[in-house]
């Protein structure tokens, strides 16, 4: 146990002996101190925000989502190809148009196939693509 003590001693003395040697090792402990206390400090606060306002508002269109209306409502009725609607720019006052397709589509010219097959697979240029 002495022997333990006496070598805790020794460590204490020699890191006295580095720090009067050294004294800026002082002022560089005290920046690094504030420094990670200053982190600390703003990633306890707000760990995951990106911005200091928060979120946005976004503009939703009503009756734009097949759950909101009534089957007869839809267009065509035909809730299995129905389309969302968004506010152009995300002004509200602009009127409502029907989004996009969420799939890409690549036409291939100049493919042969039978007339059946060609009217049950292809879509494009319908009302409901």
């Amino acid at each position: 146990m002495a022997a333990t003590a006496s070598a805790a001693s020794q460590a204490g003395s020699s890191l006295l002996k580095g720090a009067r040697k050294d004294p800026e090792l002082y002022v560089l402990g005290v920046i690094m101190a504030a420094t990670f206390s200053v982190v600390g400090f703003y990633f306890g606060r707000n760990p995951t925000s990106k911005t200091r306002f928060g979120e946005q508002q976004v503009n939703i269109a009503e009756n734009s989502s097949p759950w909101t209306i009534s089957s007869d409502q839809i267009e065509n009725n035909d809730k299995d190809n129905f389309k969302y609607m968004y506010h152009p720019g995300g002004d509200y006052r602009n009127e409502p148009r029907k989004a996009p397709s969420a799939l890409n589509s690549v036409i291939v010219p100049n493919v042969t196939l039978p007339k059946s097959l060609h009217e049950r697979f292809n879509k494009y240029g319908t009302d409901n693509y």
